[in-house]
């Protein structure tokens, strides 16, 4: 069965056009103009990605992706017009796994919405790896720490499950974008650094005084577990 997409765009012709371009490339499609008719639809229909655009009338894309994440981990691609409106929304930890600038091409929409896939496509088989009080779920995208959901976004579980499956190894930034950003699109040092910093954050929150992602000076960053 075609894997099914979310058009969430009230530009008719930009939508349209999105959905051809998807179509021609074997997924199923479903465009939909209305933020209000997105959580409802992706509830019924389980869809396995969402292409999410910033403005929309009824209800936004914040608000959409927020409202999405709180029952469903599907992978959302968000959409803006401003390139400066990508940081922002990376720093409300929205849990959406990309963004995509406007103007774009519609081959450049059908190569992320293919690498996000890709990296989703470990749900469908589940692993599990586990070190001294932390598992990792990979099929289902959750960190248990001391038996605490640690809530991560997808990216930020990519970035621990990497680590802690190569623990004690250092890794530079440009390693780590690669790792997580497999379609090579240009994000700053700065973008790991916001990610290691929330984790960090969600970590300690869970258990105090730990310190499981080491700063390893002018190299990178390490996974250890607490002795």
């Amino acid at each position: 069965m075609a894997e099914k997409i979310f058009v969430v765009e009230d530009e008719p012709r930009l939508a349209a056009l999105l959905a051809d371009y998807l179509r021609s490339n074997g997924y199923g499609v479903e465009c939909i103009s209305d933020g209000r008719e997105v959580g409802p639809r992706v509830r019924e229909e389980a869809p396995d990605l969402v292409l999410l655009d910033l403005m929309l009338p009824g209800k936004d894309g914040i608000e959409i992706c927020k409202e999405i994440r709180a029952f469903s981990s599907v992978p959302i691609i968000m959409v803006t017009a401003r390139v400066e409106e990508i940081d922002r929304l990376l720093g409300l930890e929205l849990g959406a796994d990309d963004y995509i600038c406007k103007p774009f091409s519609p081959r450049e929409v059908v190569a992320r919405v293919k690498a996000v896939l890709r990296r989703s496509g470990a749900r469908s088989a589940p692993a599990q790896a586990q070190a001294q009080g932390l598992t990792l779920d990979k099929g289902r995208y959750k960190a248990i720490l001391h038996n605490k959901d640690l809530e991560l976004t997808v990216v930020e579980f990519q970035l621990l499950h990497f680590l802690a499956a190569n623990s004690g190894q250092i890794f530079s930034r440009s390693k780590l974008m690669d790792r997580i950003y497999p379609d090579h699109r240009v994000v700053s040092d700065r973008t790991i650094d916001s990610h290691v910093k929330k984790l960090r954050r969600k970590i300690e929150a869970a258990a105090p005084g730990e310190e499981w992602i080491h700063s390893v000076y002018g190299a990178g960053y390490k996974f250890e577990a607490p002795q």
